[in-house]
This record gives C-alpha cells, sequence and structure tokens, in this order.
C-alpha cells in the first residue's frame, strides 16, 4: 500500500506544479494582483475539471475491478470507452470554460482591478482542457492496473517542461499572465501525448488501439454510476470553496493573495491523504474483484493509521515553518500574515481529513459512490456554506472564513464512519461487468 502511494504522492505534487508554479512566478514578478487574478481564475477551472475527475475516478474502480476478475475483453472495453470520454469531456470543458469565465468570475465577486487580467488568464488555461481530462482518463487506467510510477514518470516530464516554459514565457517574452497560461497548456499536452502513446506501445490486456475508441455501452453505464457522483462529490467540495472564495474576495486582494496561496502551502498535507484515499480505492477494486473481502478493511486500517502519522507530522512541520512557506509564494508581508492566521485555525485539524477521505475511498472502491456523495453535499457544501453565512456577519474577517473548514471535516468523518461501520457495502455493489461486455 505505502509503495503503491508514494508514486501517487509523487504524481499529485508534480500535477500540482503545474498552477503552483504559475502562482510562484506571478506572484514574485508580476505582483500581488496578477497572483490574485491567477487565484480568483483557479476555482472556476478546479469547479469543471474535479467533476470529469470523478469521472476518472469511475473509470479506473471500473478497471480495477475488472483487472481483478481477469476479464481481458472486458477490461480493453474499459480503456477504449474512458479515453473517448476522456476527449469528448475535455471539450465539453474547453468549451463552458472559454465561454463562460467572464460570467463566473463576477458571480464570485471578483474585484473589477483584477478582473481582465483573471479572464486572460483562465481562457488560455481552458484550451488544455483536452489534454488535462485525457491525461487524467489515461492514468487512472495505468494506475488501476498496479503501475503508479509511469503517470508519476510522465507527470515529471510534463512539471519540468512547464518551469522551463514560465520562465521563457514571462521572463524572456515578457507575456505576463497569459505567458504562464501557455506554458500550461503545452506541457499538459506534452503529458497527455505520452500517457496515450504509453497505452498503445504497451503489450499488455490493456493496450490501447487509437482506431477502436468509442463509447461502449455498458462500460459506459456502468462508469456513469460510479463516476457520475464521483465527480458531483469533487464538484460539491469544490463549490463551497467558491462560496468561500466569495467571502474572501470582500476582504479585499491582500485576502484574495493569501487564500489562494493558502492552498498552495496545504498541498504539503491535502496530497498525502488524496494518494493513500486513491490507493486505497485502487486496492479495494482489485481484491472486490478477486473475492478477497477480508482484505478491504485491514487495508482501510493501514491507510488511516499511515495517512494520520504523515498528515501529524506536515501539519506541525508547516505550523513551525508557515511564514517561510508563504514567503515562496507570495513575499507580500500583509499576504503571510493572513495566510497564518488561515493555518493556525486549519492545520491542527487536518488530521480529521484523513478519516473522511480514506473511508470514502474504500466506500468508492466498492462501487458505492451514491452514499458518499450525499455525505460530502451534507456536510461540505451545505453546511459549510450556512456555517460561512453566520461566521461573516459575527466575524467578518478571514479567521470567519477558515474556522468553518475544521467544523465541518469533523461532522463529515462522523458521517462517514457510522456508514463504513454499520452498512453492509462490502458485499451489497459487485460491479458486474463480467461476461456483459
Amino acid at each position: 500500500m505505502l509503495f503503491f502511494s508514494l508514486p501517487l504522492l509523487g504524481s499529485s505534487f508534480i500535477q500540482q506544479l503545474y498552477n503552483t508554479v504559475d502562482l510562484i512566478y506571478v506572484g514574485n514578478f508580476l505582483g500581488k494582483e496578477a497572483a490574485a487574478a491567477v487565484g480568483a481564475s483557479t476555482l472556476f477551472v478546479t469547479c469543471l475539471v474535479g467533476f470529469f475527475s470523478g469521472m476518472s475516478v469511475g473509470s479506473s474502480v471500473v478497471a480495477s475491478y475488472v483487472f481483478g476478475t481477469g476479464d481481458k475483453k472486458a477490461l480493453k472495453n474499459v480503456v477504449h470507452t474512458a479515453i473517448a470520454l476522456g476527449i469528448v469531456g475535455g471539450t465539453i470543458i474547453m468549451i463552458i470554460g472559454y465561454i463562460g469565465a467572464p460570467y463566473f468570475l463576477k458571480l464570485i465577486n471578483t474585484p473589477n482591478e483584477i478582473m481582465a487580467t483573471a479572464i486572460t488568464y483562465i481562457r488560455v488555461y481552458f484550451l488544455s482542457m483536452i489534454s488535462v481530462v485525457t491525461y487524467n482518463m489515461g492514468s487512472g487506467i495505468i494506475r488501476a492496473m498496479g503501475n503508479s510510477k509511469t503517470p508519476m514518470v510522465i507527470q515529471l516530464i510534463g512539471g519540468i517542461t512547464n518551469v522551463i516554459l514560465d520562465a521563457v514565457f514571462l521572463l524572456l517574452f515578457k507575456n505576463g499572465v497569459s505567458g504562464v497560461a501557455w506554458a500550461t497548456l503545452i506541457s499538459q499536452s506534452i503529458a497527455a501525448i505520452l500517457v496515450l502513446y504509453f497505452l498503445s506501445a504497451s503489450d499488455s490486456d490493456f493496450k490501447l488501439e487509437f482506431n477502436k475508441i468509442r463509447i461502449h455501452r455498458v462500460c459506459f453505464n456502468r462508469i456513469l454510476k460510479i463516476g457520475i457522483p464521483a465527480g458531483l462529490q469533487t464538484l460539491v467540495i469544490t463549490i463551497s470553496n467558491v462560496v468561500a472564495q466569495y467571502y474572501v474576495n470582500s476582504l479585499g486582494v491582500d485576502a484574495i493573495a493569501a487564500y489562494t496561496a493558502y492552498f498552495k502551502v496545504e498541498l504539503l498535507i491535502y496530497l498525502p491523504i488524496v494518494a493513500f484515499g486513491q490507493a486505497i480505492s485502487t486496492f479495494t477494486s482489485q481484491n472486490i474483484g478477486a473475492e478477497k473481502y477480508d482484505r478491504v478493511k485491514k487495508g482501510t486500517r493501514v491507510c488511516i493509521l499511515m495517512g494520520g502519522g504523515i498528515t501529524i507530522g506536515m501539519s506541525l512541520f508547516l505550523l513551525y515553518f508557515g511564514r517561510q512557506a508563504f514567503g515562496v509564494i507570495n513575499s507580500d508581508a500583509a499576504v503571510v500574515d493572513y495566510g497564518m492566521q488561515i493555518i493556525r485555525i486549519t492545520f491542527p485539524f487536518y488530521w480529521l481529513y484523513v478519516i473522511l477521505e480514506i473511508l470514502s475511498g474504500t466506500i468508492r472502491g466498492s462501487g458505492k459512490t451514491l452514499p458518499t456523495m450525499v455525505i460530502i453535499l451534507s456536510n461540505i457544501c451545505l453546511l459549510r456554506t450556512v456555517l460561512l453565512f453566520i461566521m461573516m456577519r459575527v466575524q467578518n474577517n478571514i479567521q470567519g472564513v477558515a474556522i468553518t473548514y475544521p467544523i465541518t471535516w469533523a461532522s463529515t468523518a462522523l458521517c462517514m464512519f457510522i456508514y463504513y461501520s454499520k452498512s453492509n457495502w462490502l458485499y451489497q455493489n459487485k460491479i458486474l461487468l463480467v461476461n456483459q461486455v
């Protein structure tokens, strides 16, 4: 479990490197207004990409299960359906994002002084969506087969390319905010091409043949059954952050830049948790496919212990070196002060997120994504929105926003644990694909 999770963690860090490097360059060379513009744009990107990332989860869970059963024909159909969905989904996101950018930015109360810059950045960024979604679909298939190293290597190549191109476009060509978005477009496209090449060149049961890329009805239905609730779950979490962003935007440019930087600093804690959640999801699907049910809950306990230990250690480290961490993203003193106010409230309670993420990953790996979506919707979205409304009238500052996070983590973890302990989810929901595709 640990050795499978480490490359997942590496891939997640590298994937986040794209936007983080953009932010570091922009924050240190173009100023906090430009950094705030990138930050205001990021949630819109995450909102749309998040839904199709859930579809990627659906593909990965179905592929892992079929791999566990040993049905080679069904496995190939899952692969070709997943890639077809990636291409179609990426195209849809690109069109919606390009057209809808100014309307969304106005909806979340983006200040007028950064509006034009934010629209410029986000529209170029959305041109990369076909590559982003196709990469996620393809890498999800590769991981479902038990190979988490290859996607990490491919992301590393794309990440290094992004760093180099950021410097070229920003420092050499003086393209400003649009330059860093073009760097992301090119580097993400390279990553997507490499994933497709690996799948097509592989002499294996999941070999991709471009002339066979199409949507197979049974695979499509199974992926949708798991992927739509998983996508909505991701979307709901992002929407809750959009609501928080709305209130943060009313606090001024310094607060916006700090909130944006916070999401980059917290990645050092968040991404290891997500890696363990992805690992337990694949682990669960494969073991259910092979009918080794006793290993599922044993693996869940191991993941929670490992994830909890790492999370507590990283939280303490970042609380101590918080100013230095924020200074890397944005060296403005006011921005750093705002950032420290946020992490002093949220980081001591991040271990709660370990419980909710890993239990959610286990249940999701069994194919039961609807219950986890309902739990996330009730707590992370609805409860947090209500708390934000109340807190910003009682305490109209950045701490009022921050306090809503640990409260909703605790309520979500509790609900997830009750469902995990009381429900018969492990034996109820076998993903039936064998001899049907």
